[in-house]
């Protein structure tokens, strides 16, 4: 699988890379086997890039993936956490319950907000320790827009922390990542941040990236990693019972995936394979993120993203008002 660089820096990235929130047990239990096994599966099917964060699993997730990677060249991949979420021990009787935020974890630690200059150098060295590794590449600031002060000490105090490390060689690039474009739309428009990572607004069924993020990144030489392509589910398997951005899938959206579904299979192109292929075209987009918690899982995905998508395929959809023409 081939490289792409990543902005102006050093760093370049898989097309395809493996989002580890699985391994921190998101929504259900994984074994150490099998997030061994879809590391492992993941590798040999070309991914290089791995994106991780203390918030996954309270850092199971980070554990997890420096276990799998560890016994690699360091040179041979890429990999990514994020700050801005330190993790406090929790005394006595008050870590014996269930961790809340979807992961399936012992409630061992909790979630401290701080986006601090001290707080982000805490958060990359509690990274380092709990994946066992000499070197992060990649930074983001984590969930800013959803802090208190609505990313305000994230921009005035984290972002220069992590401009600094950068410009010290110890960390290659920088960047945020959210759910929402508007605040990334500002890093980009402020910042000198080499990367946004945009989950679930730029797939098939949300194209807000295009209107203003992805645009301003390529006039500025920015790179976008794009996560949540699958909406949480909807567009790998439409069905009722499916998910959108977590939440059961309202009917007018259930519809639209069938819709584009079939549209797909028309050409002969697996729904989970369009959906992969769509964000990838963009200029602006560096590696599309996927989540993966078993080897067969790794396997598909590889094999999805290395179908051919024809490009009648856009053409029918944005015919049939499937996708908007900012989406080109």
């Amino acid at each position: 699988m081939s490289t792409r660089p990543l902005g102006g820096s050093a760093v370049s990235l898989s097309p395809l890379g493996f989002g580890a929130a699985t391994l921190g047990n998101l929504f259900r239990e994984v074994t150490d086997e099998d997030a061994r096994a879809a590391v492992d599966a993941a590798w040999d099917a070309g991914i290089r890039y791995f994106d991780t964060a203390p918030h996954y699993g309270l850092g199971l997730s980070e554990r997890r993936l420096g276990a799998a990677l560890g016994g690699r060249p360091r040179d041979s991949y890429t990999l990514s956490t994020k700050v801005g979420r330190l993790l406090e021990p929790v005394a006595g009787e008050g870590g014996t319950g269930r961790s809340d935020e979807g992961f399936a974890v012992p409630a061992t630690y909790r979630r401290v907000w701080d986006f601090s200059a001290d707080g982000v150098r805490r958060s990359l060295e509690a990274s380092l320790e709990r994946l066992g590794l000499d070197r992060i590449d990649i930074a983001y600031l984590h969930d800013p827009d959803e802090c208190g002060d609505g990313g305000e000490q994230a921009l005035r105090e984290a972002y220069p922390a992590l401009e600094r490390l950068r410009a010290e060689g110890v960390i290659g690039a920088i960047g945020a990542g959210m759910n929402q474009v508007a605040p990334l739309v500002r890093y980009v428009r402020e910042t000198d941040a080499d990367v946004l990572l945009c989950a679930g607004r730029y797939s098939l069924l949300d194209q807000r990236a295009a209107a203003e993020l992805l645009p301003e990144a390529v006039k500025r030489g920015r790179s976008v990693v794009v996560g949540g392509v699958f909406n949480s589910g909807l567009l790998a398997d439409p069905q009722p019972g499916a998910t959108y951005d977590y939440k059961a899938a309202p009917v007018d959206l259930l519809g639209r995936a069938l819709r584009i579904k079939a549209v797909a299979e028309r050409h002969g192109v697996p729904l989970r394979a369009a959906a992969l292929a769509y964000p990838a075209l963009h200029p602006a987009v560096a590696s599309v993120l996927v989540g993966l918690r078993s080897a067969a899982e790794a396997v598909d995905a590889a094999a999805m993203a290395a179908v051919d998508v024809p490009e009648e395929l856009w053409d029918e959809l944005r015919a049939e008002g499937l996708l908007g023409e900012e989406s080109q």
